[in-house]
């Protein structure tokens, strides 16, 4: 599925996460108001139609990883990521490292749209398998305690990223869970 995602360094490595540095990256995301189960969906299909060509100029744009859901609670700062809130969700793909704002064709769908997330620190919890919020739950509690205990502080709602299509197997897809780091 994806070839280009946000470019990191790994800052250090604990146990159970690591701290990652990620660079400035360009995403086009979308908020959509349904269940977590629901929302990557819906939200996918519509940036997908985005860099599918349904844009100013018909232009097509390669697809990245991850796809992240997160809470409208905050600003979204996650390729394309997930999270919940009473506001909807805000899922987004990050877009490839040769486009800038000014030459990423404009959406034709007004829920679309884009900008660009800054360089941050994230705690960073991975895990393979199916993308129930049980699984999501588990791993994001194992992240929580584990960050707590090194003393490091986190702020804003959680992103979840995926990386892999629906069709891969249950037991191939990577997932993540990222914290944003004080």
């Amino acid at each position: 599925m994806a070839t280009d995602g946000p470019r990191y360094t790994v800052v250090q490595t604990y146990d159970a996460f690591e701290v990652r540095r990620y660079e400035p990256y360009l995403v086009a995301e979308t908020v959509v108001n349904a269940a977590p189960e629901d929302a990557g969906n819906k939200g996918f299909r519509l940036l997908a139609n985005y860099i599918f060509g349904r844009n100013k100029g018909a232009r097509k744009i390669e697809m990245t990883s991850p796809v992240a859901q997160s809470s409208t609670k905050i600003a979204m700062t996650a390729p394309v990521a997930q999270s919940a809130s009473a506001g909807g969700y805000v899922i987004q793909f990050a877009m490839p490292r040769e486009w800038t704002l000014a030459t990423l064709p404009e959406p034709l769908d007004a829920n679309v749209t884009l900008r660009e997330v800054p360089a941050r620190r994230l705690a960073v919890i991975g895990y393979s398998g199916t993308w129930s919020q049980s699984r999501y739950q588990e791993h994001l509690k194992k992240l929580e305690d584990a960050v707590a205990s090194t003393g490091l502080r986190w702020q804003g709602a959680p992103v979840w990223a995926r990386y892999d299509p629906p069709w891969t197997p249950w037991f191939l897809r990577r997932n993540e869970i990222w914290l944003e780091l004080d």
